[in-house]
């Protein structure tokens, strides 16, 4: 059994990655502290955006980032509004990149 990060602890973590990069990131809506599962919206200001999410990689046995919704930035809200309607302990972090960067293929984010 490996030991997992709070999702509190990874946001925190993931926030200051993103600032370092010079990469701005908000929490749009915070989650369980502990167990809460994290959305990661990436805005690319001309209106798109790409929705990721955790998942299980049944290839490697971890866990990886997988695009949930992408499109329109509208459409890819109301998607976050449909897990957050599910999941009310979802965490939502927005990042504003124009390239679409949001760093979560970076060592120690996918895990």
């Amino acid at each position: 059994m490996s030991a997992r990060l709070t999702a509190d602890f990874w946001v925190r973590a993931y926030l200051a990655r993103l600032q370092m990069a010079h990469v701005p990131a908000y929490v749009m809506a915070r989650g369980d502290a502990t167990a809460g599962a994290v959305l990661v919206k990436v805005a690319t200001l001309d209106g798109q955006a790409r929705l990721y999410q955790r998942a299980f990689d049944p290839v490697s046995g971890g866990r990886a980032w997988v695009v949930l919704a992408e499109g329109d930035e509208a459409g890819v809200d109301a998607a976050i509004g449909r897990q957050r309607r599910m999941d009310p302990d979802l965490w939502v972090i927005e990042v504003e990149s124009r390239e679409g960067r949001a760093l979560l293929d970076e060592d120690g984010l996918s895990d």
